[in-house]
């Protein structure tokens, strides 16, 4: 049996290769065992799955082996969220949540999150120590563990974990306002499990790919724009004014303003920020990944805000969360939490933020935009996702870690941090990243300029210097 290993975000593997019963069972023995250790007394775990293939055979997979060793399991009918499993790991006060998902992956894939009782991801530590804990074989006879003696016996309980999301939403926003605001607004789900409650909670938002579909159309949902462009043509052909989109575990944000333009999480954390502070007179420590603009210092030294960066992985970010006053946790991929909810990251939650800001502001996304470049100054930020050999990813890694790079065509570093991964920090706030991904075999280059063309123009030098 192959070792099973968490990434940045829990396990993933493809389907019918690594990600099989077997192997699932396998990481929830490991979890049992975890538990059995932590909560001698006894616990629960809340169990659920999204919208990729197999996930319900997956999730009961995980109830089988949780019930069989004795632990109580509060399991999800339907495919749910991430911000739910965290939300009813939470409100249960469940010792652990498994949410089945690969989140932004390709289709192929699947995985396993790993969610601690305070509501978000599980410390890092405690990761590793479940990780250490998975053995060789799972040992249980799974075609006999009758799921409905469970339940008979009290160790399986349904949980509507949608219901008690959209409840929580309905206490926390003012909807009415929204509603009231007039704004023609659009929402594309990516086929992910985040596509009832917008529906739900404001009937209408123009809808994109709000159906199941476990293939996604053969495409990874991850809400960045070249995964997007259906809806961001949708969105002025249909005078939308702003634009949502969540990824396949609906944790993760896109947006688009009214001309159809990807507005991308570095702008949405300042926006956000901006919205908190000045608007609702909200205080508390920014905390972000290593591969975040540098206008987020600006507008935290700006607002007087206290300031920290981690390595990335949201699973770093909540670990502050849980202990600090935080205001703020955010990464370049889409994933930000803020105060007044979980320490979780959660695309649907972020996106209502920015919709009552501008119900409540009655102004433009573009307005707002405005008015974080009148503090920080206008920029632009570009993603490139390089599938290359692994030879070649190993060398452009061992060069950066020898700091052999001492420019990239015109572009001069004028300091460089090695917190995860290779940032190099070039005049007047530009900047480039060189990093392996933690859930997929690309090597990804992360840029911000002054304008698009500057940041495409520092990926090319990049790109011409790596030789990819």
């Amino acid at each position: 049996m192959s070792k099973i290993k968490f990434g940045t975000d829990g396990w993933r593997a493809i389907i019918a290769q690594e990600y099989t019963v077997e192997n699932v069972a396998r990481v929830t023995v490991g979890l049992a065992l975890w538990l059995k250790n932590k909560y001698p007394q006894g616990t629960s775990v809340v169990v659920g799955h999204d919208c990729r293939f197999a996930g319900e055979l997956f999730a009961e997979t995980t109830a089988k082996v949780l019930v069989n060793h004795g632990v109580k399991v509060h399991l999800a009918k339907g495919f749910v969220s991430t911000p739910m499993i965290s939300l009813g790991t939470l409100r249960m006060k469940a010792g652990m949540g498994v949410i089945i998902t690969a989140s932004h992956n390709p289709p192929s894939y699947n995985g396993y999150k790993l969610k601690g009782p305070h509501g978000g991801p599980l410390i890092p530590e405690e990761v590793q120590q479940v990780e250490d804990l998975i053995p060789e074989v799972h040992g249980v006879d799974l075609a006999h563990v009758d799921l409905a003696k469970a339940k008979a016996d009290g160790m399986l309980l349904d949980i509507a974990l949608e219901d008690m999301y959209v409840q929580h939403v309905e206490k926390c926003f003012d909807l009415a306002a929204i509603r009231k605001s007039g704004m023609k607004l659009g929402y594309d789900a990516m086929f992910g499990a985040g596509q009832r409650v917008i529906p739900r909670i404001l009937p209408e938002v123009a809808l994109l790919h709000c159906d199941h579909n476990p293939g996604f159309h053969g495409q990874a949902p991850e809400p960045i724009h070249r995964n997007l462009i259906e809806f961001s043509k949708f969105i002025p052909a249909n005078g939308i004014q702003c634009g949502l989109a969540t990824d396949g575990d609906a944790d993760r944000i896109g947006l688009y303003d009214s001309k159809g333009e990807f507005v991308d999480s570095h702008h949405i954390i300042l926006l956000l920020i901006h919205y908190l502070v000045k608007y609702k007179g909200m205080k508390g420590k920014v905390v972000v990944a290593t591969s975040t603009t540098p206008k987020v210092e600006a507008l935290c030294k700006h607002y007087g805000l206290e300031y920290q960066v981690t390595k990335i992985g949201f699973k770093w970010i909540a670990g502050i969360m849980i202990t600090d006053d935080v205001l703020l946790g955010g990464e370049e991929s889409g994933g930000i939490a803020i105060k007044g909810h979980i320490p979780e990251r959660d695309g649907i939650w972020m996106g209502l933020t920015i919709w009552e800001f501008m119900a409540k502001s009655g102004k433009t996304l573009e307005d707002l935009v405005a008015e974080v470049y009148a503090i920080v100054g206008p920029f632009a930020y570009e993603r490139n996702d390089l599938h290359i050999t692994e030879e070649l990813k190993q060398e452009v890694l061992k060069q950066c870690g020898a700091d052999t790079y001492s420019t990239f065509g015109e572009f001069k570093p004028q300091g460089r941090d090695t917190m995860d991964g290779y940032k190099y920090f070039f005049p007047g706030d530009e900047w480039l990243m060189i990093r392996a991904s933690g859930t997929e075999p690309v090597l990804r280059l992360y840029a911000g300029g002054h304008t698009m063309d500057r940041a495409r123009a520092i990926l090319e030098a990049c790109r011409a210097t790596i030789g990819a």
